[in-house]
């Protein structure tokens, strides 16, 4: 019984000490936003199929906000499944509908910028966000750029589709911003 215990022990700590441990990011992260760390993680499911795991990686200053006086910040999506580019776009407007950004002329410009420039996902594809304050969005597919938009009120619509309190996805927010303050 002594020994079930200590093994249990043992198992919990170790559980522990494998949670706590940094991550290393990606090498394309660690180059586009140095001193990157993890600040959080989780799934975005529709009904009952996963469509992407995320990431958000945060530098030294942490996840400050949106404003122009924010930090930078990289948001990662790895597909669990085949989508189209168009698609992607039409349910990031959707989105950016939903949680109130930007006028119905400006989604509608931002719909066609997006279409033109989201490829479409194979399984294990990652598309990823930078978030340049004040500046615009860099996006990545599987660690290469692929686009850059200088546009800052996109970049602010475009990740308050995830980051936003307004977020369809208020879980997968939670989840995202778990460490994402500045360490003290």
């Amino acid at each position: 019984m002594q020994r079930r215990t200590a093994l249990a022990t043992l198992g919990l700590l170790l559980a522990g000490a494998s949670a706590a441990a940094p991550v290393t990011p990606p090498e394309y992260v660690a180059r586009a936003l140095p001193g990157a760390r993890l600040a959080g993680q989780g799934e975005f499911r529709w009904l009952l199929l996963s469509i992407y795991h995320a990431q958000l990686w945060v530098g030294p200053a942490g996840y400050r906000s949106q404003a122009p006086d924010g930090a930078p910040y990289l948001l990662e999506l790895r597909y669990a499944r085949d989508l189209e580019g168009k698609r992607i776009a039409q349910a990031s407007v959707e989105q950016m509908a939903h949680v109130g950004v930007g006028s119905s002329a400006q989604r509608q410009a931002w719909l066609e910028r997006m279409r033109s420039a989201f490829p479409d996902v194979r399984r294990n594809d990652t598309l990823a966000g930078l978030y340049l304050p004040g500046q615009g969005v860099r996006f990545y597919l599987n660690g290469a750029l692929l686009v850059e938009f200088a546009d800052a009120e996109f970049a602010q619509a475009f990740f308050a589709i995830w980051l936003s309190p307004r977020t369809s996805a208020s879980a997968l927010r939670s989840a995202l911003l778990q460490d994402a303050a500045a360490p003290p």
